[in-house]
């Protein structure tokens, strides 16, 4: 038996467990601050019930990694009580921080009053788009609530990951170079389509030299919304030797439509991929802008390596 002091002679002691010390230890899960602004997803394009799942994927996902995080969406497109505009949605969440508030207070509590952003903006966005990037300031302008309003989502190794994950799932690519050494359709040249014009080029090409290291083939971004850049990129690497092409989407999806993406695979000869859709990278990319933004970042999610 027991006695107040501790367990009868004899028994084993059940003691704590002691922290693991050092650089090895364990990391304390993150969880949302208390009072954190809300973490808003803009997202591009004409409201959808297809647009608004991806929507509600991303949101998934960054509140699987960050319990307690206020995630919302705001379209860029349309305004009614299934798609809330960008703008509706930054203005009720900031009702809702001062009705907390006001609440708090008038029970008694000794609470300060909310400072700071209501809520931080992350444009779903692989790469830059300096048309659709106005937009969003504008709805956070029109707004005129406090916000801060993030970069886009890449460039980034997982981004490379993703488009080498639907490159696979599609026959174009092999998933695993250590273990499938052959695919029948695996394409031998890729091109890497943007939307957003140079810059979104440019910084397209950065994530396409990560997926050339994990495919060992050319890999060369063109602007969708450029006619003739498509055609011209697939016609540069067949002329350097590439046969087989595939057509990987650097996007998210709602940012153009698909039939846009189905012509220039058309017109180019290519097969096509799926866009990068609600990839998990996707969600942990956006936390990943939100926590930095916040100041409260853990380590920055990495690309799985090569193999």
């Amino acid at each position: 038996m027991s006695s107040p002091t501790g367990p009868a002679s004899g028994l084993p002691v059940r003691m704590p467990r002691p922290r693991q010390p050092g650089r090895h230890r364990r990391p304390e899960p993150l969880v949302a601050p208390e009072g954190a602004p809300a973490l808003v997803l803009a997202v591009p394009g004409a409201p959808s019930s297809a647009t608004r799942g991806l929507a509600d994927e991303v949101i998934s996902i960054a509140r699987s990694e960050l319990p307690g995080l206020d995630a919302r969406i705001g379209h860029l497109e349309g305004d009614d009580d299934e798609f809330l505009s960008l703008s509706t949605v930054l203005v009720r969440a900031a009702e809702e921080r001062t009705a907390r508030f006001e609440q708090a207070r008038a029970a008694g509590m000794d609470v300060k009053e909310p400072e700071g952003p209501v809520a931080v903006v992350v444009p779903l966005l692989a790469g830059p788009d300096n048309a659709l990037l106005r937009r969003i300031r504008q709805a956070v302008m029109d707004s005129k609530i406090a916000a801060e309003l993030t970069d886009v989502l890449g460039p980034h190794p997982l981004l490379a990951e993703a488009l080498h994950v639907r490159l696979s799932e599609a026959g174009l690519a092999r998933a695993d170079r250590a273990r499938l050494f052959t695919v029948a359709t695996a394409a031998d040249g890729i091109v890497l389509a943007s939307v957003g014009g140079d810059e979104a080029v440019q910084a397209a090409g950065i994530t396409g030299m990560l997926l050339a290291a994990r495919l060992a083939v050319p890999v060369i971004a063109a602007a969708l919304d450029e006619e003739g850049s498509i055609a011209s990129v697939a016609e540069q690497l067949r002329n350097s030797g590439s046969q087989q092409l595939a057509l990987a989407p650097y996007l998210i999806g709602p940012e153009i439509e698909a039939s846009v993406l189905e012509e220039a695979a058309k017109e180019a000869g290519c097969s096509t991929a799926e866009p990068l859709g609600p990839y998990p990278a996707i969600g942990k990319l956006a936390l990943a802008k939100y926590t930095t933004a916040l100041g409260i970042s853990p380590q920055q999610p990495q690309g799985t390596p090569v193999r």
